[in-house]
């Protein structure tokens, strides 16, 4: 396994989506009041790293991902990537799992976790696709850098740093209001 640059992972606080238990995707959903209190949380837990390393910051293109930037990296320069979006998760997007469940039964009662349900719906960008994309920026960053996305994306991002299998990083917890810090093949959690 190649040695990645340190990252600080920041997943985006809750969405009106999250609180509603929908499938999310690429598809837009806004901060909740909680997700505004989660995005000030981790700006606490951000100042004094950006202030003494001032890493590069990388925010996915997706508005709940930008909203969250704009108030955890307290002003901070910030890229817009669009490797950093959540899986896109097909006909899945938009509904809850009880809706999925109704109309795609088979799929609904071979998965158990949220990353095999993303990757598992039709028309959407499945496991292996969407595990080369998150490679694929880690390959490309030269230097430890700020990492703010979603909460798939976050779980086999740690995976990969960790050297998960696929149904270890879909076991992965997924908080948000924290920063994962990730370096040297170990995940330390900032609350």
């Amino acid at each position: 396994m190649r040695d990645f640059p340190k990252i600080w992972f920041l997943r985006h606080g809750q969405t009106v989506w999250n609180a509603e238990g929908r499938v999310q995707g690429q598809l837009e959903s806004d901060l909740t009041d909680l997700g505004v209190a989660q995005a000030h949380q981790q700006a606490v837990l951000m100042a004094p790293i950006l202030a003494q390393e001032a890493p590069p910051c990388l925010v996915s293109p997706l508005r709940r991902a930008q909203q969250t930037a704009g108030i955890a990296l307290g002003g901070h320069r910030f890229v817009t990537e669009p490797d950093l979006a959540e899986v896109q998760a097909g006909r899945f997007e938009g509904r809850t799992r009880a809706e999925i469940a109704a109309e795609f039964p088979e799929i609904d009662a071979r998965v158990q976790t949220h990353l095999d349900l993303f990757c598992a719906a039709p028309d959407g960008e499945g496991y292996a696709q969407f595990h080369g994309r998150v490679l694929g920026l880690l390959r490309r960053l030269e230097a430890p850098t700020v990492l703010v996305a979603h909460g798939l994306w976050g779980q086999v991002l740690r995976g990969i740093i960790c050297g998960l299998e696929q149904d270890e990083m879909a076991a992965l917890p997924n908080e948000q209001g924290c920063v994962y810090v990730l370096e040297n093949g170990t995940e330390t959690v900032l609350r």
